[in-house]
């Protein structure tokens, strides 16, 4: 996993948005999120800068700067809306998918809320210890074309 610049983002591999939706989550990452087939991950958009999307739990949000999400929107906290379905709160687009074979799944009208489109290529980061960052766009995923050894996941 390359570091992108010196004191920089790691990057972990590009991953392609399939004709369904799915998005695959590098095997590295998926491992450092400690992410399971069957969880439930809280998805929410990025920053704009970066565009696309961050992924984690909402173990991994609790206690949180922005751990309110869960407090304001309790059906998103305890999954009572629909899978995709997203809802914004303080200016963050929401929602919850099933992770399932080392991917997700994102319906796409909420692909749209987050400014991608299928064919899209997400470079996957180590956004933070809350979320994988997933990013579309910016100074980031520049420098991250300049490495060939970035893995293509489709």
């Amino acid at each position: 996993m390359p570091q992108l610049v010196k004191g920089g983002k790691h990057a972990f591999a590009w991953s392609v948005v399939n004709k369904e939706g799915r998005i695959l989550i590098p095997l590295d990452a998926f491992k450092e999120y400690q992410f399971t087939d069957g969880d439930k991950a809280i998805v929410m958009s990025g920053s704009k800068t970066s565009g696309g999307f961050g992924l984690t739990t909402a173990q991994l949000l609790m206690g949180s700067p922005i751990s309110g999400v869960l407090d304001n929107c309790p059906a998103l906290a305890q999954y009572r809306i629909s899978e995709g379905e997203a809802v914004t709160f303080n200016t963050r687009v929401y929602t919850w998918v099933t992770v399932s074979s080392q991917s997700i799944k994102l319906p796409f009208n909420t692909l749209q809320k987050y400014s991608i489109r299928i064919g899209d290529r997400l470079l996957s980061v180590r956004g933070s210890n809350l979320a994988l960052g997933f990013i579309v766009r910016g100074p980031i995923v520049k420098e991250a074309r300049k490495h060939p050894e970035l893995k293509i996941f489709k």
